[in-house]
């Protein structure tokens, strides 16, 4: 492992601890001021693709944007795992059922349409100031966004998150995307890229 890659698994360890640390009712509430800042700043036309997420563990729970943008005309998709290295956008459609995944999450069958993002709201285990984030540690964002920019699809980028995720800096490498965004539970910041 690298110097930097080491300094990342440290922050994931540290920023992940943060996020677990959060009582559940206040996780709640973080999650849904996270919705509200969302429904006025991520701008969609009707039919706009957005992917966001089931919420695992300690994450943010972004159903309530995703209700909302769908209601304005979003066809909302979410990440399926296919295999160790890919993954896939499933449309996720009400009253569609979910079935499990691995790694203790649902989402939308093989059935679903597989779809492109316009936006994607994306987990994540810490982000600073400049826009750059650490995921997970396996790389299925990034794999999937270089993906997309192979088609000539470039998605907006906009990191979830609360607060207590953000770090002083980020050691970023050279594959890694940054975002255009985030949202925690206090708004929305843009990034200059």
């Amino acid at each position: 492992m690298t110097d930097r890659q080491t300094e990342k698994a440290q922050l994931r360890k540290e920023r992940l601890a943060a996020r677990d640390a959060l009582p559940p009712d206040l996780r709640i509430e973080k999650s849904l001021a996270i919705a509200e800042h969302g429904a006025e700043a991520v701008a969609i036309t009707p039919g706009s693709i957005v992917s966001g997420f089931l919420p695992i563990r300690s994450e943010a729970d972004i159903r309530p944007l995703l209700s909302i943008l769908r209601s304005r005309g979003a066809r909302i998709c979410v990440p399926v795992i296919l295999d160790k290295i890919t993954i896939v956008f499933r449309e996720l459609l009400p009253d569609a059922p979910l079935v499990p995944m691995g790694f203790g999450t649902f989402g939308p069958g093989p059935n679903a349409a597989v779809l492109d993002p316009d936006i994607m709201l994306m987990p994540l285990s810490a982000f600073d100031a400049e826009g750059q984030r650490i995921g997970y540690g396996g790389g299925y964002y990034d794999r999937a966004i270089d993906q997309m920019r192979k088609k000539g699809r470039t998605p907006a980028l906009i990191g979830i998150a609360f607060d207590c995720q953000e770090v002083a800096s980020v050691p970023a490498e050279p594959h890694d995307i940054r975002l255009n965004a985030v949202l925690t539970e206090s708004g929305f910041r843009r990034f200059e890229l």
